[in-house]
């Protein structure tokens, strides 16, 4: 009964999380014997079409959904689950990073932070700025959702709808080859890449221009080299057998943690040893030099968010993997850069 499945995998989307499970179960049941008191009465297994036309009874599951949820009435019953999930994508992908930012910019940049004075004052001037950007992306978004909810009201668009549509059930443990593919192209052309202009800790050596990295990099070059060709291995294995297991997910947790960690290394070394350019003053260059490093210290923090991040999705995977349901975290593609 894939249709069964596909509706249920639907409904479970837009349900309140912690009641997921519960309510998917309760509401399977109720299907599954509403289709079995059918077959008894015909003598016979209902077929696809009669399936279909018992779930569209049922209801589309956006409104199933929605019968669970608290009463809403900004936005309107029908739409406001979309509504609120659209806020969260905001506040995540928009509001998010601009405080992030914010807090990078005050913890490392000496120029900022005399700027704006102290934690308080500065927090205090930007706290009008981050109200009127909250203010246009929340009042954005809920204007499009008010219009919808009228041309719903004349219209009722969402009610037509066909079970046959809904997207198919996702085996979250299985690994896209495509992605695999990606993988091996990706990391291929980085090892000739890496091994042709990076072996040498002599960056650029033109007569005009002369660019050399610190005696640490050939710790940096071979761990990057042999990261690769580990995950060229695991891509080529997960090729052949495309289905995560609990040691290849703890194998891709183990390269992507080293490999953050070399990365993150990396920012702090100090890494550029020097910058030399015709005609131009020593002092000028070697100030050059420090800026780099500077920065690249300073970025030591995003780049440590979005390892974490990283680390999080493959410790999901491991976790859904040794799991009852057998569910991972869909394959992200590794790529040492």
């Amino acid at each position: 009964m894939e249709l069964i499945d596909r509706y249920l995998q639907a409904v479970k989307f837009w349900l309140p999380k912690n009641q997921k499970q519960d309510i998917i179960a309760e509401l399977s049941e109720d299907l599954r014997s509403q289709i079995e008191e059918r077959e008894t009465e015909l003598g016979r297994k209902l077929n696809e079409a009669e399936i279909e036309a018992i779930l569209k009874d049922r209801g589309r599951p956006l409104l199933v959904a929605n019968r669970y949820q608290p009463q809403q009435y900004l936005i309107g019953p029908v739409l406001f689950p979309i509504y609120s999930f659209v806020l969260k994508i905001v506040a995540l992908c928009y509001l998010l990073p601009w405080v992030l930012v914010w807090i990078g910019m005050m913890s490392f940049s000496a120029s900022y932070r005399a700027q704006h004075g102290s934690w308080i004052a500065a927090l205090v001037s930007t706290w009008g700025t981050l109200w009127v950007t909250a203010f246009i992306a929340v009042g954005a978004v809920t204007i499009v959702f008010a219009c919808l909810e009228r041309a719903q009201a004349k219209s009722r668009f969402l009610e037509n709808w066909s079970p046959r549509k809904l997207p198919p059930v996702r085996d979250r443990n299985q690994i896209p080859r495509s992605a695999s593919v990606i993988e091996l192209v990706a990391n291929f052309v980085f090892l000739i890449w890496w091994g042709t202009h990076m072996s040498s800790r002599i960056l650029l050596d033109r007569p005009e221009i002369r660019i050399s990295l610190s005696q640490a990099w050939a710790y940096f070059f071979w761990s990057f080299l042999l990261l690769a060709l580990l995950n060229m291995a695991l891509s080529g294995v997960n090729l052949m057998r495309p289905y995560w297991t609990p040691l290849r997910a703890t194998f891709r947790l183990a390269t992507n943690g080293i490999g953050s960690a070399l990365f993150c290394w990396l920012l702090k070394a100090g890494i550029l040893q020097e910058i030399v350019v015709r005609n131009a003053p020593p002092a000028r260059l070697l100030e050059i030099t420090h800026a780099i490093n500077l920065w690249m210290s300073r970025s030591f923090l995003i780049t440590l968010g979005v390892c974490v991040v990283i680390a999080t999705t493959d410790v999901y995977r491991i976790v859904h993997v040794n799991g009852k349901d057998r569910h991972s975290a869909p394959g992200v593609p590794a790529v040492v850069v």
